[in-house]
């Protein structure tokens, strides 16, 4: 057991087409599979389609056809999405398999035959939404507890399992597994709910009212509740969608990964159905939390759900699993929107990442005929030992992150060497040393800690972006296999024997300075991924067909206004925070003929000692302003809206004081 990993994602239910909620789920799933194989661990990943239950039989109906076509038409859907998206399961499996409904109808006739599951007549409130009963004290103002939805009263005589003979044991099972279920608050949730009287749950429906399911072996009048049938599936997989029936071998699942508002169907009735089954319960349920957009909860009716489909077209799917991951810690709400994203695209991935392999590239190109060179032991500076202790940290940090599904923190860490690196570029000036034969040994050296920095990067990425990890692998004449165990062989800093030609190669992500189209946006969302701006210039009215007059509140200057800016290039000294502000730093600069003092809101963004030795460019001529009780003498200029983006650097060669025009 310990060396495999087996992930599940919920099936999901087949009455509407993909949206981003199913996309974010099954690439959080993918990058654990992912990554786990890289560690060496046998992965079994599965995710499928719920195909029964009333909402399909409606659906099908609404439509003219029977459920069964319903669900093959719908079926492809969800698998071309996970094609696109790069999803890797090695298991998808549909509740209409014919094995499947023989494995749950065993499960059934095993709990029956056990007298776990027994017949009684039932009134009660139905949702058909949730398609579950709720009893009278759940119910109010005749809305389902779940949905908000109206509920009926519904009288039938059913079939129920005897779950509340399991909430002792089930209780017990929680509050000495911590991991069991997370995170904290959605452990809480379910002790919570555990604290009442535990009710025997409904497990059947008559065929009368409910036709398109799963007949019960013990009476052909009767349907399997839809999530009884349903939770079986992360069982009945192992015996016959895997390559080799293999329940011994995966069960218990290392993790089910669902929506929080499926989490009682998760760590309740699923837990106490292995109960009586007597068979293991899951390792881990981890239930994450919705995506809203711009606020508002996805809806048709609002017109705001996201296509993952036209995202993809916009952007790539590597960025759109990157934007899901990196967004909102993993088991938070989070909210989604086209500026956020266009954003995080530019200034991380286009600016960060994409200009760190393009510098590179293009440095081994021009100095070293695509090829790495050597280091020199003799040439190596604070600066090496700094970036190579960073990169030598990178995979235990990862590890342990993704362990917690800490997702964002993961990539957070190999950002922070993304970072790291341009600006070990800015302060090795490698254009600079290769003027002078003199410095050849250094600036190989240089090219080498860059080189390895992505090699370490490409690994790192994979999980998240694997196909912005294979260009990078190809790039830089690296042959690593992801298919292989990649991390258990690693080698170690300086120990990878560079043979292949690099090469440079298209932007790896073009920049998004312009509107998406138009159909990735909502009818009430049609908002522009806003180009980079200086936080000087004034924002400009977007063309129509006539020619217009600017705004009223659009101020216009002359040229002989702009030329009393003075702009100058600054070298910064030294960086520190401001005492009690997130958002301030405190730099000394050189503009050449003095230094200056200047106060920056860019510390969100930018962390003290990333600000050394940068070269960047200011206004000079601003009068002195005190900025929580601390004067400063010029504003530093960088790009963004709301936030820093980017700040606006220059070539080291640039002396400081240097106008700019």
């Amino acid at each position: 057991m310990s060396n495999t990993f087996y992930v599940t994602t919920p099936i999901y239910y087949v009455n509407d087409v993909p949206h981003i909620g199913h996309a974010y789920t099954t690439i959080a799933a993918d990058v654990l599979a992912r990554f786990n194989r890289l560690r060496g661990h046998e992965v079994f990943f599965l995710t499928g389609l719920d195909e029964h239950g009333q909402k399909v039989q409606q659906s099908a109906a609404k439509a003219g056809i029977d459920p069964q076509a319903h669900c093959d038409l719908l079926t492809p859907k969800f698998k071309n999405l996970w094609s696109q998206l790069h999803i890797s399961n090695n298991g998808f499996i549909r509740t209409t398999d014919l094995q499947h409904q023989a494995i749950v109808q065993r499960y059934l006739q095993v709990l029956y035959d056990k007298d776990l599951i027994y017949q009684a007549e039932y009134t009660g409130w139905y949702c058909t939404f949730d398609e579950r009963f709720w009893t009278e004290k759940d119910v109010e103002n005749g809305l389902c507890p779940d949905c908000r939805r109206p509920v009926e009263q519904v009288s039938e005589r059913n079939y129920f399992y005897r779950m509340s003979r399991f909430q002792n044991r089930l209780k017990e099972h929680i509050q000495t597994n911590p991991d069991f279920i997370q995170p904290d608050t959605r452990r809480n949730e379910v002790l919570g709910f555990l604290q009442k009287p535990l009710e025997d749950l409904s497990i059947s429906r008559p065929k009368s009212r409910l036709s398109w399911g799963i007949e019960l072996p013990f009476d052909r009048e009767c349907v399997a509740y839809v999530w009884f049938d349903a939770l079986v599936n992360y069982l009945s997989a192992l015996e016959y969608v895997a390559a080799t029936p293999s329940t011994s071998k995966f069960w218990p699942a290392s993790l089910h990964l669902v929506g929080k508002d499926i989490l009682t169907t998760h760590a309740v009735y699923w837990s106490t159905m292995l109960m009586g089954l007597e068979l293991p319960l899951p390792q881990s349920i981890f239930a994450h939390g919705w995506w809203t957009v711009n606020g508002e909860k996805m809806s048709k009716s609002r017109g705001n759900v996201v296509d993952p489909y036209a995202v993809v077209k916009e952007f790539g799917a590597d960025a759109f699993r990157y934007f899901l991951l990196r967004e909102v810690p993993f088991g938070q709400d989070g909210d989604f929107s086209i500026t956020a994203f266009g954003s995080r695209y530019n200034a991380e991935l286009a600016n960060d990442l994409g200009n760190l392999l393009s510098r590179t590239l293009t440095m081994l190109a021009n100095f070293s005929n695509n090829s790495v060179p050597q280091p020199n032991a003799k040439h190596e500076t604070d600066q090496d030992r700094q970036l190579q202790h960073a990169a030598s940290s990178l995979f235990p940090s990862i590890d342990r992150h993704l362990g917690h599904l800490e997702f964002n923190r993961a990539l957070e860490t190999t950002w922070g060497l993304v970072q790291l690196a341009n600006q070990y570029i800015d302060k090795t000036a490698p254009w600079m040393l290769a003027k002078d034969p003199d410095h050849t040994p250094r600036l190989h050296t240089v090219l080498f800690h860059l080189t390895e920095v992505l090699r370490f990067l490409t690994v790192a990425v994979y999980p998240f972006m694997p196909q912005i990890a294979e260009t990078m692998n190809t790039r830089l004449g690296l042959s690593m296999d992801f298919s292989t165990p990649v991390l258990q062989e690693f080698p170690r800093w300086g120990a990878y024997l560079y043979t292949g030609q690099t090469s440079k190669g298209a932007s790896l992500f073009p920049r998004k300075d312009s509107r998406p189209s138009d159909s990735q946006k909502s009818p009430e969302q049609k908002m522009p991924i806003h180009p980079n701006r200086t936080h000087m210039e004034t924002p400009q009215p977007v063309s129509s067909t006539q020619p217009q007059s600017p705004p009223a509140d659009v101020i216009q200057i002359g040229i002989a206004d702009f030329q009393k800016v003075q702009l100058k290039v600054a070298k910064v000294l030294t960086a520190e925070r401001v005492p009690k502000s997130e958002k301030l730093l405190k730099l000394q600069v050189d503009i050449g003929t003095e230094q200056r003092q200047i106060v920056a809101g860019i510390g969100k963004k930018y962390a003290p000692e990333e600000m050394v030795g940068r070269t960047i460019v200011v206004v000079a001529n601003l009068k002195p302003a005190k900025l929580m009780g601390i004067e400063s003498q010029g504003m530093v200029l960088a790009a963004g809206d709301q936030e820093v983006l980017e700040l606006l650097n220059m070539p080291q060669e640039i002396p400081a004081g240097t106008r700019i025009k």
